[in-house]
């Protein structure tokens, strides 16, 4: 890749600044209006998914400006070498190859000069092996019980993927199994976890690459603690646990049988590595098949990232509409808001897919930003979300648009609940951008000491993403959509969004700090609150 000028000294950026002006002074009801088919003009279509941005404060020049902005950015050679296998993390010097988890068996991805593609399919097959024994009964506890209860412990990406993808699959899992996930180094997560489990029938599932992350390995000693506890024999340790990691002799010295390891690769991110080993809870939850059909939803929305035009893309819509939003706009927040109860984890796992991704104050080259990077995400699902915040959305102050995600069908298809549900997704989005008027209070009988409190100002822009059902492989797209927005917008910033230097300070403090919290006579030298804090902790 060739050098490029910094982003806000682009020709596209420039003309970017010059038009927003303009567009700030448009409405939503005026772009429809002119455009009687706007509703059919701005939609993208691809692996499954429907994608209306028609309700987002753009025109035609719009679109052709952030177009010339991705290609100045050269946003497709990014995107070549990210498949590629290009070592584009360069501060930790690694590839980034989510894609290759989810590549077919016959696929070539070089890291190194060698194809990683075999090796991942080695350790998928492991993984459909192994769930397949005990999904069946066929691996049996220490004392002969068939295994009934799975507990992941991990945290970050090790944790929010795999409970995620168990509440959005739930309909897909083995009822007749109990699964749990353990995240927080608080005690109260793991005590309420296995407080009704039987430790004879349960299997801990402790993932982490390292096998030394603080907050994880301390709450596979308690289980390893709680487990001995119930059964008494060291040996029984091989039968109640396996691990998703790398470091063997870790592993071994711990008493987990290496045989019942599951490794991954560094050039697999945290946030990105629910499809690799550390998805096992989801496989031994949904069984290999539905993982499979998964693993091809993701692919098929990478192939589509990789090769379809800019403005047919929806990854890349996705994310230049936010970089329209947050450098243009001064927009700092994006709500997720699913119309389906069963992913309802789905905003929180994404929190971490993009505030880690993209919350980035210097360049790739180390220089100081002087732009905006990185909004927060956040949401809950319809309906609950507009009986809470929605109040803020509709008529508060700041801007924040939205993303719907809505299923034409439902696997609970009770009474009329669904037509409900996509009703008020629709009347919300509906809402959000025509509002409503005063002329309209008005001609409503409302008095005009009523009309300011009543009044919807509207032009607040919102996507809809839609499907024909959350089934496994549309969880897979909706993933990997979000994943290739995040590169998308990260190219544009000329940020690194597969770093994740801003969670390390804080953990080498909390090491400091533990010693000094258990011992009353050890000598504190933090600034006057933290010393002043951890006496008031002490006693």
């Amino acid at each position: 890749m060739t050098a490029y000028p910094p982003f806000t000294r682009t020709p596209a950026y420039l003309s970017l600044m010059l038009h927003a002006d303009a567009m700030k002074h448009k409405h939503l009801r005026d772009l429809f209006r002119h455009d009687p088919d706007r509703g059919e003009n701005f939609v993208a279509r691809a692996a499954g998914l429907y994608f209306d941005y028609s309700k987002h404060i753009i025109a035609d020049t719009t679109l052709r400006l952030l177009e010339k902005l991705a290609d100045e950015r050269q946003l497709d050679q990014h995107i070549a070498a990210m498949f590629r296998g290009d070592k584009i993390n360069s501060t930790e010097d690694r590839a980034v190859l989510h894609v290759a988890l989810r590549a077919p068996r016959e696929a070539e991805i070089m890291v190194d000069g060698q194809n990683v593609v075999p090796e991942v399919h080695a350790v998928l097959d492991k993984m459909g092996h192994f769930a397949e024994r005990v999904r069946s009964g066929e691996w049996r506890g220490h004392t002969g019980k068939r295994i009934k209860n799975i507990v992941n412990i991990g945290i970050g990406g090790s944790d929010l993927g795999p409970v995620m993808a168990y509440e959005a699959l739930k309909p897909y899992t083995a009822r007749d199994m109990v699964f749990r996930f353990v995240s927080n180094v608080d005690g109260s997560d793991f005590a309420e976890a296995v407080r009704d489990l039987d430790a004879s029938e349960t299997l801990f599932i402790v993932a982490s690459k390292t096998f030394t992350t603080l907050e994880t390995m301390a709450n596979a000693d308690l289980a390893r603690q709680w487990v001995l506890a119930a059964l008494t024999a060291p040996e029984a340790i091989a039968k109640h646990f396996v691990a998703v990691s790398t470091n063997e002799k870790a592993v071994r010295e711990f008493g987990i049988d290496t045989a019942n390891m599951f490794g991954f690769w560094d050039w697999v991110g945290g946030r990105y590595s629910m499809d690799s080993a550390i998805g096992l809870s989801t496989m031994l939850a949904i069984g290999p098949d539905h993982f499979r059909a998964m693993l091809d939803g993701f692919h098929a929305m990478d192939e589509h990232f990789r090769t379809a035009p800019y403005l047919e893309n929806l990854p890349v819509i996705m994310g230049l509409l936010t970089v329209w939003y947050v450098n243009f706009f001064g927009v700092s927040s994006i709500a997720v808001l699913p119309y389906d109860q069963y992913l309802k984890r789905f905003p929180a796992y994404l929190q971490q897919l993009t505030m880690e991704s993209n919350g980035k104050s210097v360049t790739l080259a180390g220089e100081r930003v002087d732009y905006a990077t990185g909004p927060v995400y956040w949401g809950e699902p319809g309906t609950n979300g507009q009986h809470s915040f929605h109040q803020l959305i509709h008529q508060g102050t700041a801007v924040i648009p939205c993303d719907f995600i809505g299923f034409k069908h439902t696997h609970n298809p009770l009474g009329s609940h669904h037509a409900f549900l996509q009703a008020n997704m629709l009347a919300q989005a509906e809402a959000l951008a025509f509002g409503k008027t005063y002329e309209q209070l008005r001609l409503e009988g409302v008095s005009e000491a009523m009309i300011p409190h009543r009044l919807f100002e509207g032009n607040r822009p919102s996507s809809m993403i839609l499907a024909e059902q959350l089934t496994p492989a549309t969880l897979g797209s909706l993933i990997a959509l979000y994943e290739h927005s995040v590169f998308t917008q990260g190219v544009i910033w000329g940020i690194n969004s597969f770093d994740q230097w801003g969670v390390e300070l804080g953990k080498v403090l909390a090491k400091r700090i533990i010693p000094e919290l258990q011992n009353p006579a050890a000598a504190l030298n933090h600034d006057s609150s933290t010393n002043t804090l951890i006496r008031f902790l002490r006693g």
